[in-house]
């Protein structure tokens, strides 16, 4: 009839002004992603939701990663330098960064370019052992035994005060700038693999201490994306 074909006329104008209208409205260089599940934030120690970590791992680096084009999977340096030394039966590794990688530019830094040094590290993983930092991945370090920080926080336990972040541990040293060293007190030769894992990208101290309770939602990394927005529960934006 005219009148059905007038509606279908309308529609099909309709659907063509649609087409024409998506590519304006989306810009090519914008990846629309649906997540399955809400985020919690984005605090490497202290999420473990696929939704959270799929952001922390694009805004945060951890020392190694894995060859994407590699069958089978390889194992190569990110922040790295190289590949760990392993000494003593696996029991001594020592890792080197590559020099001038730089954190996202912060108001924790005062203005100033801040590089990823061997420090960050070590103060990221003691954050697994601090009781303040509400964590489900402590077992990742512990259950390999690095010396003296299991010690280090049950005396933060036991005296009831703040875990103390300067002192020295016997398994997690500052070799130099560049260079730390992790001891195990039985040897572990996947234990190199831990450092592929998002939540132990490095997060400075800087950051930790300005934002305090307001961290999960301020991610400061040295990777490819940083947090621009977040609606929590709705909308995040890198």
């Amino acid at each position: 009839s005219p009148h059905r074909r007038r509606l279908l006329a309308a529609a099909g104008a309709c659907a063509a002004g649609l087409a024409v209208a998506r590519p304006r409205d989306l810009s090519p260089r914008t990846l629309r992603v649906a997540m399955q599940t809400a985020e919690v934030g984005f605090d490497p120690p202290q999420v473990s939701d696929n939704t959270s970590l799929t952001i922390v791992s694009h805004v945060f680096e951890p020392l190694l990663g894995y060859d994407p084009l590699a069958s089978p999977p390889k194992l190569v340096p990110l922040v790295a330098a190289a590949l760990p030394e392993v000494h003593d039966d696996a029991t001594r590794f020592v890792f080197t960064l590559r020099p001038g990688i730089f954190f996202a530019d912060d108001p924790a830094f005062g203005g100033r370019p801040r590089e990823l040094t061997a420090a960050d590290f070590v103060y990221s993983f003691k954050r697994f052992y601090d009781p303040a930092v509400i964590t489900e991945h402590l077992y990742l370090f512990g259950n390999e035994q690095v010396l003296g920080l299991s010690e280090l926080r049950r005396r933060a336990i036991d005296a009831k005060r703040p875990f103390d972040y300067d002192a020295p541990v016997e398994g997690l040293r500052v070799l130099d700038r560049y260079r730390l060293q992790i001891r195990l007190a039985r040897p572990s030769p996947r234990f190199v693999l831990l450092f592929t894992y998002a939540q132990t990208g490095a997060v400075a101290r800087e950051v930790v201490e300005r934002y305090g309770a307001d961290l999960m939602a301020h991610p400061v990394g040295t990777g490819p994306f940083r947090l621009a927005k977040w609606t929590r529960g709705s909308r995040i934006v890198l």
